[in-house]
């Protein structure tokens, strides 16, 4: 017989241990129901979760190793680590000034056309030195961190040339190696059409597949490829044919959909069985049914429309009752949504999506997990998983988008270890 492991870490007193414990992904009624256990516990040996449960059965069935971690959460409130499945994070430069262009009435299409938006990105990075993005994008990795967040997913996309993408997947390569974070990395070339290729949109479509692709597949630089399908950037049937293309290559597909206008992005990723159309604020009611019965999950990204001053958002009520799969996401970029703060986005979630709490806690762990191919992994709180969590400074879970614009977050426990005490 194998020796019983030892716990390494455990967490006792817990008010409401949020487990998620469930169905896999929460569809419907289901995102309501957050597997609580009142005063919980639970113990965990290195990066593994070894028991769950109350917590005087889970202290007392725990022999705990020499040095062990224990936290006594006096009451408060523990989840799983939160995951956020859509983000920009490597970049230099800030954008504040089209920000104030767009409240003097500037539309986001109209700062893009002239010059500004993905392209003045794009400018900037491809002269930006490898060390300074390293720099910037730890910094937005740590205030992640500090709200909660343990994972997420990294796109390219402001390089637009084989060597710039490249560089941008290597930031994120390498800061898997130091980071607390996991990242799980997205190639986006198709984020926009680069300046020199304005004239020639079928010559930098032509490059990202018979070049940037086969270069990224081949160096193993990222998991997704994503595409940002949408009026004036790339229609339906370029959008198909690289996505095609990266799928052929063994890139897992997402995408950018309906975001600006209804022009069946959402459609065709679930036609192509992507894992997920993310945007969506302006869907379909095809696409919501394709969706639901694709399985691909939808990443809505309230802080977009927000920060872009946007009258309507992503229909969440009817994606949830017609059996869509919904996660959330920051969205974190330095054009349309600069913040690091998903508990920012629970709170958008409520009051603008009209989720609930428990929806909308679902829809930052399991089933954001399940918009990475995380699932089974992380984003529930179930022995042999993770152990990925979060003790807030809460003793409910629904004060999490009640009390917005400070961080609740007390202690961030990632692969067994405590890597944020405030």
């Amino acid at each position: 017989m194998p020796a019983e492991k030892k716990a390494t870490l455990l967490i006792k007193n817990i008010g409401q241990l949020v487990t998620m414990a469930g169905p896999v992904p929460r569809i419907g009624d289901q995102l309501c129901d957050i597997g609580i256990i009142e005063h919980g516990g639970i113990a965990a040996a290195g990066n593994e979760i070894l028991r769950v449960g109350e917590s005087d059965d889970v202290e007392g069935h725990s022999p705990l190793a020499e040095g062990c971690t224990v936290i006594d959460a006096a009451g408060a409130v523990v989840t799983p680590g939160l995951i956020d499945p859509h983000t920009h994070p490597v970049f230099s430069m800030t954008r504040e000034k089209e920000f104030e262009m767009r409240l003097q009435g500037k539309s986001y299409m109209e700062i893009a056309n002239a010059g500004g938006g993905i392209r003045a990105s794009v400018r900037d990075l491809r002269t930006t030195p490898r060390q300074q993005l390293m720099e910037k994008t730890t910094e937005r990795l740590d205030r992640m961190l500090r709200y909660g967040v343990t994972t997420i997913e990294a796109k390219s996309g402001y390089g637009l040339s084989t060597e710039s993408e490249i560089k941008q997947l290597e930031v994120i390569r390498d800061l898997n190696q130091t980071h607390p974070i996991d990242m799980v990395p997205t190639f986006l070339g198709a984020h926009e059409i680069p300046d020199e290729y304005r004239n020639n949109r079928n010559g930098y479509i032509e490059l990202i597949i018979d070049e940037m692709i086969p270069k990224v597949v081949e160096q193993h630089l990222a998991e997704f490829s994503d595409i940002f399908t949408e009026e004036g950037v790339y229609d339906i049937p370029e959008s198909r044919k690289i996505q095609q293309a990266a799928d052929d290559a063994g890139l897992k597909l997402k995408f950018h959909a309906d975001e600006l206008k209804s022009v069946g992005g959402a459609e065709l990723a679930a036609e192509m069985k992507a894992v997920s159309a993310d945007h969506l604020v302006y869907i379909s009611e095809a696409g919501i049914k394709a969706l639901a019965s694709s399985g691909t999950v939808a990443v809505l990204l309230p802080g977009t429309t927000f920060s872009l001053a946007g009258k309507q958002y992503a229909p969440a009520r009817k994606m949830i009752e017609e059996g869509v799969v919904v996660a959330l996401s920051t969205d974190c970029n330095p054009g349309s949504s600069y913040s690091e703060s998903l508990p920012f986005m629970v709170t958008l979630a409520a009051l603008e999506l009209k989720m609930t709490a428990a929806e909308a806690i679902s829809a930052v762990t399991v089933n954001a997990a399940c918009a990475i191919n995380r699932e089974g992994v992380i984003g529930q709180l179930q022995p042999g998983m993770s152990a990925d969590m979060v003790v807030w400074n809460m003793a409910d879970y629904r004060e999490l988008p009640y009390h917005y614009a400070v961080n609740l977050v007390a202690k961030v426990i990632k692969a067994g270890k405590l890597v944020v005490n405030n």
